[in-house]
């Protein structure tokens, strides 16, 4: 293995864990929502932090579809499969009284993007010849 392969970062599986801890995030959540006011912590509709865990899974994902798309497979549809997800995501912190009804699709269309892409990275031909690069 060679050096610069150390530091090589794989993005599907970034993205993937990015959409699990925000899913764990959403599930935990409620579990810990009364013992954190004791610690002067207060994240209980919090839009900024909402907001900006968002914005991270956005740009983490969106990284790991757009390397998969341009190096791999030229295929867009994980990035539309994505965009629904993180659009899901997004209207949940407008339509607050539909929160659950928008965060298990945002959810399944956003890890199942990341599937669907790396699927589509692993059946890519070039992807497994001696000379690919990356």
């Amino acid at each position: 293995m060679e050096k610069k392969d150390l530091w090589k970062i794989n993005w599907d599986a970034l993205g993937v864990s990015a959409s699990l801890a925000c899913a764990i995030h959403c599930a935990v959540l409620p579990l810990f929502l009364t013992t954190l006011p004791l610690f002067g912590i207060n994240i209980i509709d919090n839009l900024q932090f909402e907001l900006f865990m968002i914005a991270l899974a956005f740009c983490i994902g969106t990284i790991s579809l757009y390397h998969g798309w341009k190096k791999h497979h030229h295929n867009k549809w994980p990035l539309f499969i994505f965009s629904a997800g993180m659009l899901c995501l997004f209207a949940k912190e407008i339509w607050h009284q539909f929160h659950i009804l928008l965060l298990i699709p945002a959810v399944l269309l956003i890890v199942g993007a990341h599937f669907y892409n790396y699927r589509l990275c692993r059946a890519a031909q070039h992807c497994h010849s001696d000379d690919c690069n990356h």
